[in-house]
Parts: C-alpha cells; structure tokens; sequence
C-alpha cells in the first residue's frame, strides 16, 4: 500500500521552469497531483507543461515574476480556474546576484529579496487565502536554502531571504495550525548550476553527467548531495496527506541524506547578580557563554583522498 497519494491534489510550484522547481512539478503530477507550473520565461513554462504531463499528470501554465501581489494572485487563480482548487503550495522561484558585502548594490539585495522573500510571502498568502476558504487543509512547502541556515560567502541577499523564509514557516506554521494547513522549509542540496560551480564537486558533477552513473558515495552521504532528482521525495511527502502532522520544521535532504534542522536556540547560558557590564562581559567571555563560539558559514567540502 502506498502512503504518498496525490490524486484528486492540485499545486502550484513557483520558479518550475527548469532545475529543482521542475523536478518537484514532474514528482507532484508523478504522484497524482495536478500543477500549475511557472517561470518568468514562457518558453519554459510551454516546456515545462509538457514535461510534467508527461509525468502523467495533468498541468497548466503561469509566466509571470513571483514577487508581486498580482503574480501570487494570478498563480492561485489559475489552480483553481483550471483544476477547481488548491491543496498544495512549493515556492521555489528565485534568482541570485552574488556580491561581498562591500561590492553589492541595492538593486544586487533588493531584486533577490523580492523573488525570494517578497515572493514566498505573497505567494502564500494569497495560497492561504485560499486554503482557508475551502476549508479542507492544505500544504505550504517553502524552499530554503543550507546558506539561510548558517550563512556563505557573498550571499548577504539570498541569506537573508533564506533564513527569513525559515522564520516565516515557522510563524505560518502557528497562525495555520488551526485551519489545518502545515507549513514546513525544505533545506535541499543538489547538483544544480550553483553546486557545479565548487571546485570540489565540479568534476564528479561532469562525470556524472558524462556517464549517468550517480555521484560518489562520499557526496551523496558526507556531503548530502545528489540529482535534483533526490530532492523530490520530501517535496512529495510534505505535499501529501501522510504528512499530516508535520509542521513548522526546517529538513534538509540531498543524495542518501535526510535531516532535521535544528531551530534557533539559547547554547550556553551565564548569571550575574545585577545584570552585566561591559567590563564583566569582557573578563567573563572566553570562559563563560563564549568558550565553544559557534562556527558560521556552509562547511567546505572534504572529498576522500585521492577522490
């Protein structure tokens, strides 16, 4: 018996053109779902629509640029103009301008805030609008990102909007408790143009690719990396009703790997009668709350030697 069912399911996933966003539309309709597939770039939405039926689902398409209002609006008007309803919401759209701090422009933060963040925010509301008239549930799936977790090199905007997303799934997951909608970030890892830039996984990648063997054992487990393929079961399982009791969690999944991201918590915790001065802050800090400083920043990759 299967757990995962999709059918009779609608979903809109945004930025599903191509990459990631199309893999989890091609997996939704492969489970029953139908999907309203969306890019900026009409000829992938056209393209898009017929990869996902020929995932044997059903499909229609939206080009538009997530981040507005109208845009959110016209998504979810088109699941239920189309398909009568909607059950599911994965908001995957987004763009990079990758600058150190010094160099990013307003426009390098702003576009990639409003994509990613802006647009997370009115897709699901408009999503939740919806869900709640219905009156039947529903799933939010928002796509994080490891760099939103602990941050990365040259990525002030798009770890900014990563980490806010998180927050946000947080924070709905409360506000939709009662109407029965569960609201969850995905933390995916996979090789995608982003990931084949790293000199470490660069050549593995291209051999991959060259042959269709999968990745090494060390990327897919140590690493938690694979196809954008390995993604798509999380994304199918938080769509489902299987999931029913799973909300507010922030899980990474990439290659052989399934994890649960901790959330943001108090480590280490000191008192002092009277509160704290700067100069007792300073005498107490190596060997008090600051004695195991936290690290930052996403882990180089460590391939086996001779890998």
């Amino acid at each position: 018996m299967e757990l995962v069912d999709l059918t009779g399911k609608v979903a809109v996933v945004t930025g599903s053109g191509r990459g990631l966003g199309l893999a989890y539309a091609r997996a939704l309709a492969a489970a029953g779902a139908s999907v309203v597939v969306n890019d900026v770039d009409p000829a992938a939405v056209e393209a898009a629509v017929a990869s996902v039926e020929s995932a044997g689902g059903k499909a229609c398409g939206v080009t538009a640029a997530v981040g507005t209002t109208a845009a959110a609006e016209e998504l979810v008007s088109a699941a239920v103009e189309h398909f009568g309803r909607l059950d599911v919401l994965v908001t995957n759209a987004g763009i990079l301008r990758d600058r150190v701090l010094w160099k990013m422009t307003d426009d390098d933060f702003d576009d990639v805030v409003r994509v990613h963040l802006r647009g997370t925010f009115t897709c699901a509301r408009a999503a939740a609008v919806r869900m709640r008239e219905q009156d039947e549930g529903g799933r939010i799936v928002l796509i994080g990102s490891p760099a939103g977790q602990r941050g990365n090199f040259g990525q002030t905007n798009y770890a900014a909007a990563k980490a806010g997303i998180a927050a946000m799934a947080r924070t709905w997951a409360m506000e939709l408790a009662r109407a029965r909608i569960t609201v969850n970030a995905v933390v995916p890892v996979a090789a995608t143009e982003m990931t084949r830039t790293v000199p470490a996984f660069a050549p593995a990648i291209e051999e991959a690719e060259r042959t269709g063997l999968p990745l090494p054992e060390w990327m897919r487990k140590d690493e938690g990396l694979g196809s954008v393929d390995d993604v798509t079961g999380l994304i199918t399982f938080l769509a489902s009703d299987a999931s029913a009791d799973v909300t507010g969690q922030a899980i990474g999944v990439g290659g052989d790997r399934l994890a649960l991201w901790t959330h943001p918590r108090e480590k280490t915790t000191d008192f002092r009668d009277g509160g704290w001065s700067a100069d007792e802050i300073a005498a107490a800090w190596h060997g008090g709350v600051g004695a195991e400083p936290e690290t930052f920043g996403i882990p180089a990759p460590r391939p086996p030697a001779g890998a």
